[in-house]
């Protein structure tokens, strides 16, 4: 189920909202994708005491390890992006204000059961 979303323009960087939509939450590890692995993010994270379980980019110069075991679990945020692409309206993006995008995130209780 997502807790937050930010709307941001279509070629702008995720990985610049990482810390914006983390603020306020309780967690003990963040699992994100390579596109989210940052310097930044991942200082934010250490100074939280937040486990970072991000895969290291290819091209990293200083490797990092990441718990593999652990970022399996992501399986249910792609199962959630599957789900949003049947929704064909969210899917191309056709709304054009930001404001009407917006209510489209804003799913009910039963796009979750």
């Amino acid at each position: 189920m997502p807790i937050k979303f930010i709307l941001t323009d279509g070629q702008e960087a995720e990985c610049k909202q990482a810390i914006a939509l983390l603020e306020n939450i309780k967690t003990s590890a963040v699992l994100a994708d390579k596109g989210y692995d940052t310097n930044e993010l991942r200082e934010w994270l250490k100074g939280q005491g937040i486990k970072a379980v991000i895969p290291p980019k290819s091209n990293r110069k200083e490797a990092i390890d990441c718990d593999y075991w652990h970022y399996k679990e992501r399986h249910a945020v792609e199962c959630l992006f599957g789900k949003l692409k049947h929704y064909r309206r969210i899917a191309t993006r056709y709304e054009k204000k930001a404001m009407c995008t917006w209510g489209c995130y804003h799913f009910p209780r039963r796009f979750y059961g």
